[in-house]
């Protein structure tokens, strides 16, 4: 069974913990191939280069997503800080030789998540300087990882065959004040777009994306 992390910003982290978010769409941007047939090619038009499906491999190239197959599993990566113990727990840990103790801490229950909403917790470094700070996704391990999702499906599409059903499955309900400064009740079309480009996706460059559905399961890592 495989198990990949993957990143997701506050609000989609808070999607999927309500249960709206059941869907992901990454970017094909990896070279397969299968035997003597490429699966990729260059897109040409497109200002940023890239290398994306042939349509008559679409099906094919599904069964090798990157990210996993029906059954695998993913951990989600978010905002986050951790571990972070009492001045007692810090100082039994400290002044112990028992190794089981570093790993009773890393887990979830040590840490903080900013998707939960308040300022970064306060904690003291090994300098004994007391901050306030948050870590980035991209450095969360697998052990902090609250949220585990498990694949049930896996296609590869054009990012703009999207439809109504699949935006509110990203999590993209739109209606007023789901995109800031808009002053209409956004369509889930517009809503998605919105968070696609606000991620730093192109919509207009119409990539191949892997389609990810998926379901939250309680699994947590080992």
């Amino acid at each position: 069974m495989k198990e990949t992390g993957l990143m997701f910003k506050a609000p989609l982290v808070r999607a999927i913990l309500s249960g709206q978010k059941t869907q992901t769409r990454r970017i094909a941007k990896t070279e397969i191939t299968m035997g003597r047939d490429s699966l990729l090619e260059p897109h040409r038009g497109c200002k940023h280069a890239g290398i994306y499906l042939l349509p008559e491999y679409a099906k094919e190239a599904a069964a090798l997503c990157p990210y996993g197959k029906p059954g695998d599993r993913i951990y989600v990566r978010e905002t986050w800080q951790g571990p972070l113990m009492s001045a007692k727990e810090w100082e039994d840990h400290y002044f112990s030789n028992a190794d089981e103790l570093t790993s009773k801490f890393k887990t979830p229950a040590y840490c903080k998540y900013a998707a939960d909403g308040g300022p970064p917790p306060e904690f003291m470094t090994m300098d004994d300087d007391i901050v306030a700070r948050w870590k980035l996704s991209i450095h969360m391990p697998k052990w902090a990882a609250r949220i585990w999702l498990e694949i049930i499906g896996v296609r590869v599409e054009r990012l703009q065959q999207i439809t109504e059903a699949d935006c509110i499955a990203e999590g993209a309900a739109g209606g007023h004040g789901s995109i800031p400064g808009y002053s209409y009740s956004a369509t889930p079309l517009e809503h998605f777009r919105h968070i696609w480009e606000s991620t730093g996706g192109d919509w207009t460059a119409n990539p191949w994306v892997w389609v990810i559905d998926f379901k939250r399961i309680t699994n947590s890592a080992p």
